[in-house]
């Protein structure tokens, strides 16, 4: 009987031997996986998915930012095709809306409903939300230069406020999202799109930042009259191009003393506004501009207006004459006191105004 008693004691012992064993290698199982499985999740994150820059942009933006450096990977960066960095704007090229194109007379009796005086602007800095999208042929018969001028003028300067408003948003936009520790899908993807717009590697927020930036108000006028002709060009009047702009592969007109070989064209665009919006795309990706960029960058960290004058001096490789067109550019600037139009806000739209265009 003793014996019996024993024998199931230690049977007893022992099963509740192995039960205690099997629950303490199982519990020290559990905690080694939530213990590990942190860090290997953090590991494949930082690894194995290349395209996620969520929680390390803030970092980005303070290593870029730190002694005011001035970093534009473009050296290694192969420059995009024209294709690629003008997709949007040459997809709104194609479009089959007919633009009205109006007369001087039209246009001065719109401006003179609207109250749209250049005299006032430079006071205010506010500037009528008014879209032409073509230049009146009759502009290159108007014998007052002052008047011609004026008229160009009154025609582009909303325009260009409006494009540089709409980088303005975006930069702020930018700034928004490096300094989040994380960031949504959307903004993922509105990043990806910048990215292609700018012409920049995928992740490289230090060179999207740094082009990613608005051309002065009075830069971008004095291109636009000494490429046009104050808007008299033949280029102006049947292509909409304000800036000269060349392309090899879109839409253009040939100039009429091209060279034999020379193969360019100026491109053509179906509104003056995509003229304006190509033009600054191309000073903020093209190589040639890198400079103006870096000087605007400087200017930007040591809280300074975008000075025009001092960017011009960066646009030597803009035109053949080199240092002569950066001289006429500044003589433009100067004696159209054009710098008054830098600090223009666009009133925002009405429908009454609207109806009016």
């Amino acid at each position: 009987m003793n014996f019996k008693i024993k024998k199931n004691y230690k049977r007893t012992k022992n099963k509740i031997l192995n039960t205690l064993t099997r629950f303490s290698i199982s519990a020290l199982t559990v905690a080694l996986f939530f213990y590990t499985a942190p860090i290997f999740i953090n590991f494949a994150d930082k690894n194995f998915n290349k395209r996620e820059f969520t929680n390390n942009s803030k970092n980005i933006l303070n290593k870029t930012l730190k002694n005011g450096k001035i970093f534009e990977d473009d050296d290694t960066f192969v420059q995009r095709d024209e294709m690629d960095l003008l997709y949007d704007i040459l997809e709104e090229n194609n479009s089959e809306i007919n633009l009205v194109r109006y007369t001087t007379s039209e246009i001065n009796a719109l401006f003179k409903e609207v109250k749209y005086d250049l005299k006032e602007v430079r006071i205010t800095k506010l500037v009528k939300p008014i879209d032409i999208g073509l230049l009146p042929n009759e502009i290159k018969n108007i014998a007052n230069t002052k008047k011609r001028k004026e008229m160009f003028i009154k025609i582009i300067l909303p325009l260009i406020v409006k494009e540089n408003n709409k980088i303005r948003v975006d930069r702020k936009r930018l700034f928004t999202i490096l300094n989040k520790n994380s960031n949504t899908d959307i903004e993922k993807k509105w990043l990806e799109k910048k990215y292609k717009q700018y012409g920049v590697r995928q992740n490289d927020l230090s060179t999207l930042k740094i082009r990613m930036d608005e051309i002065p108000v009075s830069l971008a006028i004095a291109q636009a009259a000494k490429e046009t002709g104050w808007g008299t060009s033949r280029f102006a009047l049947k292509g909409n191009a304000l800036f000269g702009q060349w392309t090899w592969s879109g839409k253009g007109l040939k100039p009429k003393n091209a060279e034999k070989g020379e193969e360019h064209k100026v491109m053509k665009f179906h509104s003056l506004q995509l003229s304006v919006r190509a033009y600054l795309r191309n000073l903020n990706t093209h190589s040639s501009y890198k400079n103006l960029r870096r000087a605007r960058t400087e200017l930007r960290n040591r809280n300074k207006i975008l000075d025009s004058i001092v960017l011009s001096n960066h646009l030597d490789k803009y035109a053949e004459t080199g240092n002569e067109y950066i001289e006429v550019l500044q003589q433009i600037i100067m004696q159209n006191n054009l710098k008054d139009f830098d600090e223009a806000r666009l009133l925002p739209s009405s429908k009454d105004l609207e109806s009016l265009i």
